[in-house]
């Protein structure tokens, strides 16, 4: 495969799962807002900076006024991570990739960007917000439905699932990142009935509330918690399992190609550093220290795998 074909399949898909990931970041910032008496703007601030675009928005914005946040996560042309932007992005490389891909997913993206065309043509309103954050999810849902079910497990399928799993990994630790060193107003508050609900709010903003109650009744801790969103291999939002799917994608390439990549080690020696570790050394050693290394991590595993697969030529 031509190294500009799996550039676009790597993209398209890192794109796509950004959108349903912005999406689930404003919902976690709209329901903890709910939840404090005072100081919301703190809150949209925080989801600015879990974004990783403050200093774009600075340039517009003097404040994280809720409707601000909202449209410039949603729908900005000058956020290159914002929904339209990124949904945009991800048409773009799927067109460039027209004849890898199933007719069907093809299909789910040119109406996920039609749709959003629509959605987002006019600012979003909070009487709208929730509609139009569950139609994002829905059309990624979509989208990662018809790839599963019409297309080869080869390498396109491959390249579509490192670029997911490499996104979703950088949204997961992120997000617990920021909840901890932002959102709890101060050390005093950790394990208080202020800092359960706020925990309970993360879990929701990845989709793992229920499996969570599956697992641990109604009780929700900090440890709990992170232990769930960093070491559980079976949360498909977990950082664990996403480094573990994105080190076996590399090694079905390595079935595909006959060649040992240099990604295939680091992602490897990545992998080893969640096996067998529990969550009081993570907190012992600093939970803000290992998600920052974490983050640290995946760009530079996405680095090498640009390289190893010369996605620019």
């Amino acid at each position: 495969m031509l190294g500009k074909t799996a550039g676009g399949l790597f993209w398209m898909f890192r794109y796509l799962e950004r959108c349903e990931n912005t999406a689930r970041l404003i919902e976690a910032g709209w329901r903890i807002a709910l939840t404090r008496t005072s100081d919301g703007d703190n809150e949209w601030e925080s989801i600015i900076k879990t974004a990783g675009i403050r200093d774009i928005y600075a340039q517009k914005h003097d404040d994280f006024d809720a409707a601000h946040v909202v449209n410039f996560l949603l729908r900005d042309g000058d956020n290159p991570s914002s929904v339209l932007s990124s949904i945009g992005a991800a048409r773009s490389n799927a067109r460039l990739v027209r004849t890898a891909l199933s007719s069907e997913v093809w299909e789910s993206v040119n109406e996920y960007w039609m749709a959003m065309k629509s959605a987002l043509a006019r600012p979003v309103s909070a009487r709208n917000l929730p509609k139009v954050l569950q139609e994002i999810r829905y059309r990624t849902a979509i989208v990662r439905g018809t790839l599963s079910g019409t297309m080869l497990r080869n390498d396109i399928y491959n390249f579509c699932r490192l670029g997911t799993f490499l996104e979703r990994a950088d949204n997961t630790a992120r997000i617990l990142d920021v909840k901890y060193y932002v959102l709890l107003p101060s050390a005093s508050f950790v394990g208080s009935s202020m800092d359960n609900a706020q925990w309970e709010n993360i879990l929701r903003s990845v989709s793992a509330e229920r499996a969570f109650g599956w697992l641990h009744g109604g009780e929700i801790t900090a440890s709990g918690v992170v232990d769930f969103l960093i070491l559980d291999q079976r949360l498909p939002r977990s950082l664990a399992f996403c480094n573990a799917k994105i080190r076996g994608n590399l090694e079905h390439l390595e079935n595909d190609y006959g060649i040992h990549q240099k990604s295939q080690d680091l992602a490897k020696k990545i992998c080893m550093k969640f096996d067998g570790r529990k969550t009081s050394d993570i907190f012992e050693d600093g939970l803000h220290e290992f998600l920052e290394t974490a983050i640290r991590d995946n760009a530079m595993l996405a680095s090498q795998i640009e390289q190893d697969f010369r996605f620019y030529g």
